[in-house]
């Protein structure tokens, strides 16, 4: 019975909640209301929860835990290949302090990602919707995580997790990943990411190794201006089963992001990002194109309302040398617009 466990030594516990809430207006207005090539706040013209979860921490000087229920559209998108409950697991691990003067970790479960710029987490970023950049990479590891400070402004971390964000193994390899992150002083952040993996699945039979490392800054070079980039490149091994020989395939994307604070509470930012993937790897087409490429541009007034409320509205325009969308008419079309607006409370 659950209930004759040992009680816990005691530590420190958090409790903490957060919900996203949006609406959003896809001007291609898509048949089915799902806005493609989108996995957070993915609905279109109707008001819904992209995320909302409950946060609980425990600490003591030897052990840590978390744990993140969540659920929402970004969850049902992101989610989709895992199995039953697994699919509400934002986060569930624990974690062992391996020295008592030295402040190593090793975790083990389900974490956050640490590739690009941004997370599943928009109250964190300068713009409420995600670039293509973390909507094509791991949103979640499974696995083990050690943390070693190789001083007060280095941090490495070292990952071997079931694959490329898979919570349930598709296939008998372990991945690896590695972070590499740089405080170069208050007002400026490098970090550096890799990982390596055998992609095989009986989905993706023909896939073999992938290769990927991206590498992104956060500047905030004063009160009124913050800054973020992020630049990624991918490479993956797949065997042509007509030719019986080895090919490989790569994609790849930039993005650049500026926030200005035009009152204590509130601010504008805008963002230009480039995206392609010519193979279709990670983004298979909605159309009838060989492969993606994308660029879009959008801006976002963000207003703080409290000191645990922000309120959001962004205009994003999408467009491409090639047909990579379908407008309202089931035309394939070489452009797409979103209006989406957002309230997020966290306490």
């Amino acid at each position: 019975m659950t209930d004759r466990a040992d009680t816990a030594e005691l530590g420190k516990v958090n409790v903490r909640g957060y919900i996203d809430t949006y609406y959003g207006f896809d001007f291609n207005q898509p048949a089915t209301s799902d806005r493609p090539y989108a996995v957070s706040s993915p609905r279109h013209n109707e008001m819904n929860i992209n995320l909302a979860y409950i946060d609980l921490k425990y600490q003591n000087s030897k052990v840590r835990a978390r744990f993140i229920p969540g659920v929402g559209t970004y969850v049902n998108s992101n989610y989709a290949a895992e199995n039953g409950t697994l699919k509400n697991i934002i986060e569930a691990n624990v974690g062992l302090k391996l020295f008592a003067h030295k402040d190593i970790w090793i975790d083990a479960g389900v974490m956050g990602s640490p590739f690009t710029n941004e997370t599943a987490i928009s109250k964190d970023h300068l713009m409420y919707t995600r670039s293509f950049a973390p909507e094509y990479v791991p949103y979640y590891l499974s696995g083990i995580r050690l943390t070693y400070p190789f001083s007060q402004k280095l941090n490495g971390y070292f990952y071997i997790i079931n694959g490329w964000q898979q919570i349930t193994d598709v296939n008998n390899p372990l991945s690896v990943a590695t972070q590499l992150e740089w405080k170069v002083s208050n007002n400026l952040l490098i970090n550096w990411d890799t990982y390596v993996g055998d992609e095989f699945s009986a989905k993706e039979p023909n896939y073999g190794m992938r290769y990927f490392s991206d590498v992104y800054a956060i500047y905030n070079p004063s009160t009124k201006w913050k800054f973020t980039a992020c630049a990624y490149a991918g490479i993956q091994q797949r065997r042509d089963t007509i030719l019986q020989k080895e090919n490989h395939a790569t994609w790849w994307q930039a993005n650049i992001i500026g926030q200005y604070n035009i009152t204590p509470n509130s601010s504008l930012a805008a963002r230009i990002e480039y995206f392609e993937d010519t193979k279709g790897i990670v983004i298979k087409p909605i159309t009838n194109a060989t492969g993606f490429n994308s660029w879009s541009a959008g801006a976002c007034l963000n207003v703080k309302v409290t000191n645990n409320a922000l309120f959001r509205v962004e205009g994003k325009h999408f467009f491409s040398n090639r047909k990579m969308y379908i407008d309202r008419n089931l035309y394939s079309s070489n452009n797409s617009s979103l209006l989406i607006t957002n309230i997020t409370v966290w306490f």
